[in-house]
């Protein structure tokens, strides 16, 4: 495929990469902050360009969206920033104009075409294009995939919605990101709130592991005797396989997530997944194993390497 599309086949799954942008994010420290200098200078080899921008000491990420072709169905994970969104406590978010349905159009994939969407979690860069509709300004947010289900982690819905005062009104992003992304999933009849584990067909399953988010979850692959785990932003970094006790600056509850990245970076080495966060650029993907009180890098997913035009600073 062209531009910033990638495809690879797991077993009988058809795993497709759409990579909305890419570029230096943030302060490399500023991101995880417990993470020592020494973790990127000395692995500065094969962090830059693709992770780290040495020079400015910034963390290089991408906001992208997989989907899976499996069983027949077509299941979209974690659909991005959306367009038009009021984010004033997230300027990289902030009225941002992507265009995720253009990118699915072009890999002939049409809105009513997606039977499941996957939130890992309800953080504004991946529940985005949930919905459209609303970017002129009018506040009418629709279901951007009409026949999805709607898959929401329950303890999120219940920390971001307004049972839960929209994650107790700390932000206003927070409020807003449900209002527009979330809320009208649920009015639309399309949302099913799930917990602890859940099915989606032979090949793919959900199952938490909270610490980022009170709801935040893993994706599961496993076809054809391939494995994969779609870990969200339980990594978002690759310093965080070298060093899985530190967390990025957005995890809530740091002890939980650093429970729940050594639990999943522990199977994926044993069981030889291929692990895939929601924002490493580069290829995307990677496998694991164990070194001393980590894990180390192997075999980058070559298949899955961005080939982006203009792709930059978000």
């Amino acid at each position: 495929m062209q531009g910033n599309v990638q495809r690879i086949v797991l077993g009988d799954v058809e795993v497709l990469r759409f990579v909305e942008f890419q570029g230096p994010f943030v302060a490399a420290r500023g991101l995880v902050p417990d993470a020592p200098y020494e973790a990127w200078r000395d692995n500065g080899e094969w962090l830059s360009p693709d992770h780290w921008e040495a020079a400015g000491d910034l963390a290089v990420l991408a906001v992208q969206t997989w989907v899976l072709r499996s069983g027949g169905r077509t299941v979209v994970v974690d659909p991005g920033v959306g367009a038009g969104r009021e984010r004033p406590g997230s300027p990289a978010f902030h009225r941002r104009q992507d265009d995720l349905p253009g990118l699915l159009a072009a890999a002939g994939i049409r809105p009513q075409d997606v039977d499941v969407v996957v939130n890992t979690h309800l953080h504004a860069d991946h529940v985005g294009w949930n919905t459209r509709g609303g970017e002129d300004g009018s506040g009418a947010w629709e279901p951007t995939f009409p026949r999805a289900q709607y898959l929401l982690p329950a303890a999120d819905d219940a920390h971001f919605g307004p049972d839960g005062g929209y994650a107790g009104g700390v932000r206003e992003d927070d409020r807003l990101i449900y209002e527009d992304s979330v809320a009208p999933v649920h009015r639309a009849g399309q949302a099913v709130l799930w917990d602890g584990f859940h099915r989606i067909d032979e090949h793919l399953t959900l199952e938490s592991a909270p610490g980022h988010t009170p709801g935040s979850s893993v994706l599961r692959l496993a076809s054809g005797g391939e494995r994969a785990v779609f870990v969200g932003d339980l990594l978002h970094h690759p310093v965080q396989i070298l060093h899985p006790a530190c967390n990025s600056c957005f995890c809530l509850d740091p002890a939980g997530a650093a429970a729940s990245r050594l639990r999943v970076l522990g199977r994926a080495a044993a069981e030889r997944e291929l692990v895939v966060p929601a924002h490493f650029a580069g290829a995307g993907s990677v496998g694991v194993r164990r070194e001393g009180e980590g894990f180390a890098p192997v075999g980058w997913a070559a298949a899955l390497s961005p080939r982006v035009a203009g792709a930059g600073r978000p």
